[in-house]
């Protein structure tokens, strides 16, 4: 069974559809990278699917959940990485791990936690508050979160956005593992190349609904657009 099925959504703001019958697949073990123009909705798809805004139309099925019916069901199985860190500034990096374990109703385990700060960079910066850190620092936090839960489908919006070619590859091997493990993977990205080393499948989002394109042809997704 699909981790993630999507039929015929749709979103409007009053005047405006942002998203039109859009329909996706994607199979539990797969990596499915979304690209598109500014504005195409590409985000606002994501926070759909993490059940942060509703559609206006259709459903969707999340590792076997309504989407709508089931929403907590859903957020436990899921994980989203997304442009705000979702992070608290007066938390240290150590802390905010915590926190949101404990939000998961999940246990803290103190050698995890050191093994998944030294995995993204920041075993020398768990003892500092947040606030201090820079964009990369705190995205990087952020995947330091997704580790420990480890969840049955991830989704990212940008994840290689305000990081080092070091960072980068650090991510990637995090989802080839989570993909291995037959878990679910649905990125959003503007990296051509970065996401074409772990994709198993690619689309495009425009006028408002997913063309699927052949990972041959990432190279020249500017031209789909």
């Amino acid at each position: 069974m699909p981790a993630i099925v999507v039929e015929n959504l749709e979103k409007n703001y009053r005047h405006s559809c942002v998203l039109r019958d859009v329909c996706l697949n994607v199979e539990a073990g797969q990596c499915y990278v979304l690209f598109g123009a500014n504005g195409a909705g590409k985000t606002t798809l994501l926070r759909i699917l993490a059940t942060i805004q509703r559609p206006s139309r259709g459903r969707f099925v999340m590792a076997g959940f309504d989407g709508v019916a089931q929403r907590d069901e859903v957020r436990q199985n899921l994980f989203l990485v997304t442009h705000g860190s979702h992070l608290y500034d007066e938390l240290t990096g150590r802390e905010n791990l915590r926190f949101a374990l404990g939000l998961r109703g999940l246990h803290w385990d103190a050698q995890a936690g050191q093994s998944v700060l030294e995995r993204v960079g920041l075993s020398g910066f768990d003892a500092m508050k947040v606030r201090h850190y820079s964009s990369g620092m705190k995205k990087r936090l952020a995947f330091a979160k997704a580790m420990l839960v480890s969840p049955p489908v991830l989704l990212l919006d940008e994840p290689y956005a305000a990081l080092d070619e070091r960072a980068m590859d650090m991510i990637n091997q995090f989802v080839s593992g989570l993909t291995a493990e037959g878990k679910t993977v649905l990125m959003v990205s503007h990296n051509r190349h970065r996401s074409a080393q772990v994709a198993h499948r690619a689309g495009v989002l425009r006028r408002g609904g997913i063309d699927e394109i052949s990972l041959d042809h990432l190279a020249g997704a500017d031209e789909l657009l």
